[in-house]
């Protein structure tokens, strides 16, 4: 039995973990920016350029001194406003759904949208890259989840028919959080549809990106609105908002309103939030080449990138990763970029899935070629000498 001062330890396992990370060199902290900075942002996924937009911005603040900082409560109770029901009008009708529902984060739609469509009757088959959102979304559902080779619609088959559920659910990203690789959606669609499954698809980093006009990836592979495929997306990344929706058949919304825990008993996002969602959406409505800038400029970062020897990845929407020896220098390399006024992402363990760190670079519509330039440069400076193939 511990003496009366045992209280006063019972966190000291703590102190132990803490050792054990910062061994492997995956010790985090919080990095506060101020409100303006000079520093050329690749971090951060804005990708259109619209978070302090003066049309996006300024419909979140006219909404905060109509409807109030907050929405008081959850959506079903007194958290939903007129501002909420026009957003998931205007996001299912841009996006090609039938309807959408909009929830407080990305997080919590993809939490909500995994465990109201899977359940005990219904197996869960997933790619084993997929966002931890949607990972924790399946251990909520509570039954059997098969995690399944990257990107391998072959491998998706053969989960789907050694199943021992009725039902079947399978999950993945469009494009891919850590390289920006795309799914292969057709395939897998197709695949689904041989073994009787619904396909739910996470296009946070598709909207705003793919498809035409930025509709999304399951526009661009001619699947939007089909009426066994559900899509999740945020508003925090191309629309430069916060919160995040889930769009599909209406029953399917239907269906979330009425048993989506992470919906039901979350408080509904700030009108601001949705106000800034829906001008943004119509930015991206009346500049449809905004996309387009988008993946020219990922690719000429890449390029230059690679030209220079490094192991990058092959863009195929907003995000350019770049890999880096060990945990300790991607930590050390991102920091040095940063003394030098170019901010980038870093990547490590338990957030890479392969277990490989990396640099991960978000290409912006509004980075100019200047900008480009001096990215590549000072990444180039700033590497450790084993970072070059």
């Amino acid at each position: 039995m511990q003496g009366v001062d045992g209280h006063e330890r019972v966190f000291d396992w703590l102190d132990t973990e803490a050792e054990k990370r910062a061994k492997a060199g995956l010790t985090r902290k919080l990095r506060p920016r101020a409100a303006a900075s000079d520093e050329l942002d690749l971090a951060g996924n804005d990708y259109l350029g619209l978070a302090r937009d003066k049309r996006v911005a300024g419909a979140a603040a006219a909404a905060a001194l109509r409807w109030g900082a907050g929405s008081t409560g959850s959506r079903l109770v007194t958290g939903s406003t007129e501002l909420h029901t026009e957003l998931e009008h205007e996001l299912a009708r841009f996006c090609g759904f039938q309807a959408a529902l909009v929830f407080s984060s990305g997080f919590t739609a993809n939490l909500g949208a995994v465990t109201t469509l899977s359940g005990g009757e219904s197996a869960i088959v997933t790619d084993k890259y997929i966002h931890a959102s949607l990972i924790e979304g399946c251990r909520l559902a509570r039954t059997d989840v098969a995690a399944v080779a990257h990107a391998d619609p072959d491998a998706v088959k053969h989960a789907l028919s050694t199943r021992r559920k009725d039902r079947a659910l399978v999950v993945t990203d469009s494009v891919f959080s850590v390289d920006g690789d795309l799914a292969p959606l057709n395939q897998l669609s197709q695949v689904c549809r041989e073994h009787n499954a619904a396909l739910l698809v996470d296009d946070a980093h598709g909207l705003g990106v793919l498809g035409e006009g930025g509709r999304g990836a399951l526009n661009a592979a001619g699947l939007a609105g089909e009426p066994d495929i559900v899509a999740t997306v945020t508003l925090s990344k191309s629309l430069g908002a916060q919160g995040g929706a889930v769009l599909g058949p209406r029953r399917v919304i239907k269906h979330l309103v009425e048993t989506a825990r992470s919906f039901i008993f979350d408080t509904g996002l700030a009108p601001a939030a949705a106000a800034a969602a829906l001008a943004a959406l119509g930015v991206l409505k009346s500049e449809p080449d905004l996309p387009q800038k988008v993946l020219n400029n990922s690719t000429r970062l890449a390029d230059h990138l690679r030209g220079n020897g490094f192991r990058v990845s092959e863009p195929q929407a907003a995000v350019v990763s770049v890999q880096a020896p060990t945990p300790e220098d991607a930590v050390e390399w991102a920091a040095r970029c940063a003394e030098q006024g170019v901010r980038v992402g870093c990547f490590r363990p338990p957030s890479v899935p392969d277990g490989i760190s990396r640099l991960r670079l978000t290409a912006r519509a509004d980075l100019t070629d200047g900008d480009i330039d001096t990215a590549v440069k000072v990444i180039s400076e700033c590497a450790p000498p084993s970072a070059t193939s």
